[in-house]
């Protein structure tokens, strides 16, 4: 096979640090413009400034390898040979105005490509590919970390069998399946028969059975009001399952669910020791700017929908709410902290939420759960069709990418809701917007 160059864009950078390592015995080429832009992010607050610095040093520490230098190529010992290149093609012919930092790495790749070299131009930004490939570069996205969200199973199968199976099940609280070997580990079944007899139960990898949900009259006041939101609550309070993902759109009660199953946890059982919950700092249209204040302060606003459910919850609970809501958050059991922060911790005995997981990186997800210590549980939930951050996509996001690499593991689980029970309101706009 022909070995090919990758010019390797900026957002590829912030996206993956650890990217240029990625491209097996290949050459990839940084061009200047592109070490410009990392410096001037670096000092840019949260994830944006976080792996700029990242890819900084990376490229830096290439410095001390003896296998060449950065302008003539360093052959790395994870295959491909990288290089910096500082010069780039006149964009007038294709009336490419150099002006446009993109536009100078696309015409450091077309001169590549005029020197003979087979270039492929990589890049997260759809305008950028398509101009590159109105030039005739062969241009793509960054495929390494990308998994197909539709691909993805739900986590719970409808399987049709016969009453006599369904009867077995209730009777002896188990019950074999033909369909096994398509289960993965921790999936649910929703089994029916033609006689409108039904039994949910969970699959058990290690007897190879349906068995039934854990018994749970309610959870700090709730009870769920669809099999989705049961089989999610069965996951939630499984100390055998230290890794949960919830899926859904807005409403359909994923951070309601995984909170009341932490305060379960902790406030009740005394399982854990505390609840962390975080969330990516990443805003929902326009910004309103820095936020006054001490980190508390600013996380407040950050954490509001943390807060209005924890309220929700308390408020279910009746016998002085108000009481409750202020023993919960005065117990010091119940932590709050930005995804920023939880990089370089060690977590034990925690039960840790990240909300809105579809705005992380595969890489930042990875930092996350390898922070979980021993007796830790990690419930990472969000949609993936709804993503705030710029450089990410459905088949992209930390979410997705941790579902599709844990789904046959026997320490995840994963259900995907799809009923939003908010409210009717909620509910249509769901389906209708």
């Amino acid at each position: 096979m022909d070995s090919k160059t990758f010019i390797i864009d900026t957002n590829i950078l912030l996206y993956d640090p650890e990217a240029i390592f990625k491209f097996a015995d290949n050459k990839v080429v940084i061009p200047v413009t592109v070490l410009e832009e990392l410096d001037r992010l670096k000092r840019v607050p949260g994830d944006l400034g976080k792996n700029s610095r990242a890819a900084v040093r990376i490229l830096d520490s290439l410095k001390d390898r003896k296998t060449g230098s950065l302008h003539t190529g360093v052959a790395t010992e994870e295959g491909p040979t990288i290089s910096v290149v500082t010069e780039y093609k006149n964009g007038q012919k294709f009336s490419l105005s150099l002006d446009v930092e993109d536009n100078k790495i696309i015409m450091a790749g077309y001169l590549l490509k005029e020197r003979g070299e087979n270039v492929v131009f990589v890049s997260k930004d759809l305008g950028a590919r398509v101009k590159a490939e109105s030039i005739g570069l062969e241009a793509e996205d960054y495929e390494n970390y990308k998994i197909s969200y539709e691909s993805l199973p739900n986590g719970i199968r409808r399987i049709d069998t016969n009453k006599s199976d369904i009867d077995q099940f209730y009777k002896n609280g188990s019950v074999k399946i033909e369909q096994s070997d398509e289960f993965f580990a921790n999936d649910y079944c929703i089994l029916t028969s033609p006689e409108n007899s039904s039994a949910v139960g969970r699959y058990n990898p290690m007897m190879g059975q349906v068995e039934p949900l854990l018994k749970i009259p309610h959870i700090w006041g709730i009870k769920p009001k669809n099999v989705e939101q049961r089989c999610a609550l069965d996951l939630l309070i499984r100390d055998d399952v230290p890794l949960v993902c919830l899926t859904g759109q807005a409403g359909t009660g994923k951070t309601l669910l995984a909170l009341a199953a932490g305060l379960r946890k902790v406030f009740d059982e005394g399982k854990y020791s505390r609840i962390l919950i975080s969330r990516p700092i990443i805003p929902l249209g326009r910004d309103i700017g820095y936020l006054p204040g001490t980190k508390e302060e600013k996380l407040f606003h950050w954490m509001q929908p943390i807060y209005d459910n924890l309220e929700f919850l308390c408020d279910s609970l009746g016998n002085e709410p108000s009481e409750t809501l202020k023993w919960v958050t005065e117990s010091k059991k119940l932590e709050m902290e930005a995804v920023t922060y939880i990089r370089g911790r060690t977590l034990p005995k925690m039960y840790i939420i990240i909300d809105e997981a579809q705005n992380l990186t595969p890489h930042e997800v990875k930092t996350i759960i390898s922070r979980a210590g021993e007796n830790t549980k990690v419930v990472m939930s969000g949609d993936p069709s709804q993503i705030d951050n710029p450089y990410l996509d459905k088949d992209s996001n930390g979410l997705t990418y941790t579902i599709g690499k844990f789904i046959d593991r026997p320490v995840f689980g994963h259900i995907a809701l799809d009923k939003t029970e908010r409210s009717p309101l909620a509910a249509l706009a769901a389906d209708l917007m």
